[in-house]
């Protein structure tokens, strides 16, 4: 199996260790990994790096997402989402009396540079131990405030039922923003309460829900980006000649023209389009800071057992 990036649509049930144990029965090998989860509640985009380029993987964690979403108000949840229990409800007259300049007014709060806590339920470590953990251990834990950036929060329509208001959002932020806990804080604001119903992410980086295909559907070969073509929309592009590519896979540094106002990982390219590594420079040279050696193949047994959610 070539290595490269794979594009997932994560179904709703799914666990992303799910997917990841699919996707290593689908491509042969163990060796896949995954920037970023999802909870098994939400939908939408995966990140899948298979065999070497699982390194590439660094590189797509703390990229800015997107998600669409649907938010609740009128109740609020131990879990800030649908499935958790019911905290409090606001009175059917309540709900009805939101106007929508309020909403749009919190909603405006909760965008640009915000303090966000994340909820109490989250895959944050406390100490060791996954902050999910500790609350189902009972343990009353509460996480600090970190600063996220919401860049946009869209109200995309709005639906009264049952005592409650159904907002459709979408949601541009860096990494790390919870977006069920901007559904908490804006039900919070509002005196309702609120919680998310709904989550799929429809973006990360360059990456885009388009271009995924769901584990029932994909064909791993026709579909996997390759480290070349990842990393070059990951990261900004150094065309090498033959010798350079040469001098680099063992390692050397190599004189290069470059512009001085770029820093950081730079994708260097051989001339038959492969990616030869991650380079950094260094005065007028450029060192490696990863290679890209042909994969050897880790493969296991296609009939090997693939949890089902």
């Amino acid at each position: 199996m070539t290595s490269g990036l794979l594009l997932i649509d994560k179904a709703q049930g799914w666990t992303s260790h799910d997917a990841v144990a699919r996707t290593r029965r689908l491509a042969g090998t163990r060796k896949v990994g995954h920037a970023g989860t999802l909870d098994p509640m939400a939908t939408g985009l995966l990140v899948l790096g298979i065999d070497s380029s699982t390194r590439l993987l660094t590189y797509v964690v703390g990229l800015d997402k997107e998600y669409l979403a649907t938010i609740r108000l009128g109740q609020s949840t131990t879990t800030d989402d649908a499935e958790g229990d019911e905290l409090t409800r606001a009175t059917a007259e309540q709900v009805t009396a939101l106007s929508a300049a309020a909403v749009a007014a919190g909603i405006m709060d909760l965008t640009g540079e915000i303090s966000q806590q994340p909820s109490a339920v989250s895959a944050i470590k406390v100490d060791g131990k996954r902050a999910y953990a500790r609350v189902r251990a009972g343990e009353d834990v509460q996480l600090p405030y970190r600063p996220v950036t919401v860049s946009e929060f869209e109200l995309r329509s709005s639906t009264h039922g049952d005592g409650f208001l159904d907002l459709e959002v979408r949601v541009e932020c860096t990494s790390g923003t919870y977006i069920r806990a901007l559904a908490r804080d804006l039900g919070r604001a509002l005196g309702v309460g609120g919680h998310l119903t709904a989550l799929r992410r429809t973006r990360i980086g360059p990456f885009r829900i388009e271009n995924a295909a769901t584990l029932e559907q994909i064909d791993v070969v026709a579909q996997l980006i390759s480290p070349a073509d990842a990393a070059t929309r990951l990261l900004p592009r150094l065309d090498l000649s033959r010798e350079e590519a040469i001098d680099l896979g063992h390692g050397k540094r190599i004189t290069i023209d470059r512009d001085p106002t770029r820093t950081g990982p730079v994708a260097a390219i051989a001339p038959d389009g492969r990616l030869v590594g991650l380079v950094e420079y260094r005065g007028d040279q450029a060192k490696s800071l990863l290679n890209f050696a042909p994969d050897e193949p880790d493969t296991v047994d296609a009939s090997e057992s693939t949890p089902t959610p």
